[in-house]
C-alpha cells in the first residue's frame, strides 16, 4: 500500500526515497510525485527545498545519465534526444555533453566491435546495415563514415 502524499513531510520523504535509488531530474521527479497523488504546490515547495540543500541537482543528474548511457553503448545524439524527452534544457544538455569525460570515438569503436566483430562492410548492403545500427545508437554520420571506410577515427 502506498503512502498518501498530502503533507510536506510525506512528499519530501517520497522524493528522498526516489533520489536514494538514483539521481532524478526535477521534471522527472515532479512527474513521479504527481503520479503518486501529491499536489503541485507541495511538490514545488519540497523540490525547491531539496535543491537548496543540494539533494536534488540537475547537473548531477545529467552527469550520471550521460555516464550510464555512454557505458551502455549509446552516442551523444541519442543521449541528447533522451535527455530532451525528459524535460531538460537544451543548453544544459549541450554543456553536460561537452564536459562529459567520454571518449565517443572509443565508444563507437567498441560498439561496432561488439556488434559486427570488427568486420568492415564488403558490400553496400552490409555497409548500410552497420551505418543504420550505429546512427540509431546515436553516433554521427561523419564518425560512422570514418570508421566504416577503414580510415580510422583519428584522421
Amino acid at each position: 500500500m502506498s503512502a498518501i502524499l498530502d503533507t510536506p513531510v510525506a512528499v519530501r520523504r517520497t522524493a528522498m526515497d526516489l533520489l536514494a535509488r538514483r539521481e532524478h531530474g526535477r521534471v522527472e521527479l515532479t512527474r513521479k510525485l504527481r503520479q503518486r497523488g501529491a499536489a503541485d504546490e507541495l511538490i514545488e515547495q519540497q523540490l525547491d527545498r531539496l535543491t537548496e540543500e543540494g539533494l536534488l541537482s540537475e547537473a548531477r543528474y545529467l552527469e550520471s545519465f550521460i555516464s550510464y548511457r555512454s557505458r551502455s553503448g549509446y552516442g551523444p545524439s541519442r543521449i541528447r534526444e533522451e535527455l530532451g524527452q525528459r524535460g531538460l534544457q537544451r543548453s544544459d544538455i549541450e554543456q553536460a555533453l561537452r564536459e562529459a569525460d567520454v571518449d565517443w570515438r572509443a565508444n563507437l569503436q567498441d560498439v561496432w566491435q561488439r556488434k559486427f566483430a570488427g568486420q568492415l562492410p564488403t558490400d553496400p548492403r552490409t555497409r548500410a546495415q552497420q551505418t543504420r545500427f550505429l546512427v540509431y545508437r546515436g553516433f554521427s554520420m561523419e564518425m560512422v563514415g570514418r570508421l566504416l571506410s577503414g580510415r580510422g577515427l583519428d584522421d
